[in-house]
């Protein structure tokens, strides 16, 4: 017994002429419907079912509706009439007193009231094909459904008054701050977990970088240094080898982070790309010797036109594009020399930096142009630090390492959902890495 909560009775239907089985739906207030004065009037139109009251024709050896049963309603012929009750489901009929009757119903209600009722609707129900979104089937609660959705909304940066606010005009219920807070902050025990997994044996090549971020620190606001490694395999697939919040940006302390990632599994790199930290080549190799460095491009380019007039910026920054550009490095040198016969009266340091960084600048140029576009600068870095700045840009200081270290966790698992494919043309580039890395490219 239902104790009345079922939405009502439904009849599957094969009516002659029709194109299909119908489902035809009786509410729990029309569930005495069939007694021997009272009938349903069948009227098709589309995809839409009438139900009207009218008067039952019926054989008197006939019994009330049941699997088989042939019955004439006003000219149209019930061929099949079987008794599907969304709360019994495929309950057999009961019969009291002349009068049809569903365990599941209460039968004092007896209104008299039309039915309009949308098959496809029914239909859904009835095979079970609908899914409700904000409370799934056999969901008692939604407390689980809101923490994920508190998490996803603060990996896009919502604050917790925006979530506070969001929560309740979508669900009607009241998540406090603290709340967000204390839901977020289960995530930091997995965010650690994920500082420390193991990493792959190998990195064809690594991009290096900071972003920076003011935390409060004994009373003080502090800028903090975001260390992140992002790595490609030699499978061509992206991933982030390593992101921890340490202090400003140092080589000494990304001496820390590279022993971090080797104690982790890595044993070799073959190309580290960075920009033009001091010290930070030293640094790399300390940790892992036999590692090429290339230098971005870019950061040389931007350092070099720093100080530059805008009247000479044009034609300073062309000759310049002829020492990066070149073919191979026997040309770059030459460019560069032009340069500086040009250049070096009115800007004499551009020249001398591009001459004292040239081992960690020059090293792409014996690639080929797959390779070349891969290394030569950071972009790859700076397009993940450009995505994670604008998920953070809401904050402008974190209360503590940990509320920055979770908010960037969740930001880069929102991100890296999207890196699931290799580079198109990462066939080309092993095959050049495998010439130039015999030795060290593993079995």
């Amino acid at each position: 017994m239902c104790g009345g909560s079922c939405a009502g009775i439904v009849f599957e239907a094969n009516i002659t002429g029709g194109s299909a089985t119908q489902y035809i739906h009786l509410p729990s207030g029309l569930s005495g419907l069939c007694n021997s004065k009272t009938i349903v009037e069948v009227a098709q139109s589309g995809r839409e079912v009438y139900l009207l009251h009218g008067e039952l024709e019926r054989d008197e050896t006939s019994v009330y509706p049941a699997c088989g049963q042939k019955m004439h309603i006003h000219g149209s012929r019930i061929t099949m009439l079987r008794h599907l009750c969304f709360g019994c489901h495929l309950s057999t009929a009961s019969f009291e007193k002349g009068r049809y009757r569903c365990p599941c119903y209460d039968h004092t209600k007896m209104d008299s009231v039309p039915l309009k009722a949308d098959v496809h609707n029914i239909t859904r129900e009835l095979l079970r094909e609908f899914e409700p979104q904000v409370l799934k089937k056999n969901q008692t609660s939604i407390s689980q459904d809101i923490e994920e959705k508190v998490l996803s909304m603060y990996a896009k940066g919502m604050t917790t008054s925006d979530i506070e606010t969001h929560i309740r005009d979508i669900y009607g219920v009241e998540v406090s701050d603290t709340t967000v807070s204390r839901i977020t902050d289960k995530i930091l025990p997995i965010a650690k977990e994920w500082q420390q997994r193991p990493l792959e044996s190998v990195y064809a090549v690594v991009f290096m970088d900071a972003i920076h971020y003011h935390v409060r620190s004994e009373g003080q606001i502090v800028k903090k240094a975001v260390y992140i490694a992002i790595g490609i395999d030699l499978d061509g697939r992206k991933d982030v080898p390593g992101m921890r919040v340490g202090e400003n940006e140092s080589a000494k302390y990304w001496a820390t982070v590279l022993n971090s990632l080797k104690n982790r599994g890595i044993e070799d790199i073959f190309i580290a790309c960075t920009d033009n930290l001091t010290g930070f080549s030293a640094a790399i190799e300390a940790v892992f010797p036999k590692t090429e460095i290339q230098n971005c491009i870019i950061h040389q380019l931007r350092n070099s036109s720093k100080y530059v007039s805008y009247k000479d910026i044009k034609a300073l920054m062309a000759d310049l594009k002829t020492v990066y550009a070149a073919v191979d490095e026997a040309a770059a040198l030459d460019a560069l020399d032009t340069f500086s016969q040009r250049w070096d009266k009115k800007y004499p340091k551009i020249a001398q930096s591009w001459q004292e960084n040239w081992p960690n600048l020059s090293t792409y140029f014996k690639y080929p142009q797959e390779v070349r576009r891969l290394i030569y600068t950071t972009n790859a870095i700076e397009g993940f630090n450009r995505q994670l700045r604008k998920v953070t840009k809401s904050k402008s200081v974190f209360p503590t390492d940990d509320s920055l270290l979770k908010m960037l966790y969740l930001a880069m698992m929102d991100i890296t959902k999207k890196w699931t494919g290799r580079r198109q043309d990462w066939s080309i580039i092993h095959a050049q890495l495998a010439v130039f890395f015999a030795d060290r490219m593993p079995d």
